[in-house]
């Protein structure tokens, strides 16, 4: 079984890196790392109790492929359906036993006022 084929959306990943800040220092940046295939769900309402319990929280369902390099803490960048740009910060990434997709728990990036 292979996930490939309800992959719908291009998501660009970017991944904070902590670079020189040219005065003796350190800045985290967010730098582009490439473009995964993606398909953004809404998580069930369980999905959201659990996550709220725990205290994160958990807006979005991100499905990937089983070898697309995302991780935890990276932002992942692109257009919706309609064409209005989204952002979600993952929270966390996880594969099944038999690793046929990847599963990235999100939470989306509003822009203030939105």
């Amino acid at each position: 079984m292979s996930v490939g084929r309800y992959l719908n959306r291009q998501l660009e990943v970017w991944r904070p890196t902590t670079v020189p800040d040219g005065a003796g220092g350190q800045e985290t940046t967010l730098v582009l790392q490439g473009t995964v295939r993606a398909k953004v769900d809404q998580p069930s309402p369980t999905e959201r109790l659990v996550a709220a319990q725990a205290g994160s929280r958990h807006t979005h369902d991100i499905w990937l492929s089983p070898r697309a390099d995302v991780q935890r803490g990276d932002q992942l960048r692109g257009t919706d359906g309609l064409g209005q740009a989204q952002a979600f910060r993952i929270g966390s990434v996880v594969q099944p036993s038999r690793p046929v997709y990847s599963k990235a728990f999100a939470e989306i990036i509003e822009k203030e006022g939105a």
